[in-house]
């Protein structure tokens, strides 16, 4: 079934390549050109993938995109960008994409990120809620509560503690959250681990005479109740 795509992209080969191919995999895709229009198009939250071009007039893409998790629209978002340095992609990453790919691109390989955002947008809703002693997740909403207390997180914060809370009780290692959160296959040598670690479990423990995440040295990280 088709899936209704956002494209935000200003240019035009690259717009009508990603057209084509999207509309022949039978997705229903809307292309604007510069970053405030697509902001605007974006906010009434009607589609299933945004594939955002991070260099976009008006509005550059990382301003796009921390607009639109400060107004809590979860859409995910595929960024495409030229800037291919370990730092562009964490920087957008940390604004709260949920992958980022570097052009010049396959689009087998576009469409394989993107089929794998969509199915992780579209997973059964029964399989979703995760509760861990007091500590709730809802990834369907995209809230996360302790002992009945909200507990506000940023995007990455959120799919990092989800990643945690699926391997309740089980040691996570730096790697598999690299792998599985930030998408890369090695190393770069970033403590961008270590800071939202230390940021989720101020926000997961502060109040509570439990603590929830901790680090096992040498290893990595375990959420258990």
């Amino acid at each position: 079934m088709g899936r209704k795509i956002l494209l935000i992209e200003d240019d035009r080969e690259t717009a009508a390549y990603l057209m084509r191919g999207l509309g022949e995999e039978g997705h229903v895709v809307e292309h604007v050109t510069d970053g405030r229009e697509g902001l605007f198009r974006l906010s009434d939250g009607t589609f299933d993938l945004i594939i955002l071009d991070r260099m976009v007039p008006l509005l550059d893409g990382l301003a796009v995109l921390k607009a639109m998790r400060a107004a809590e629209i979860t859409t995910p978002v595929l960024i495409l960008s030229a800037l291919a340095s370990v730092g562009d992609r964490i920087e957008g990453l940390e604004c709260g994409s949920d992958d980022y790919l570097v052009k010049p691109f396959s689009f087998a390989e576009l469409m394989a990120r993107a089929n794998a955002l969509l199915r992780r947008r579209n997973r059964p809703t029964e399989d979703l809620q995760i509760t861990i002693g007091d500590l709730v997740i809802d990834p369907l909403s995209r809230t996360v509560r302790r002992g009945g207390k909200k507990i506000d997180l940023k995007p990455r914060e959120f799919l990092l503690l989800e990643y945690l809370g699926r391997n309740e009780g089980r040691v996570v290692t730096r790697t598999m959250l690299l792998e599985q959160v930030w998408d890369y296959h090695f190393d770069p040598g970033t403590n961008v681990i270590d800071v939202h670690v230390s940021r989720l479990r101020r926000k997961l423990d502060e109040g509570f005479d439990r603590p929830l995440l901790r680090t096992v040295r040498g290893a990595g990280y375990i959420l258990e109740s």
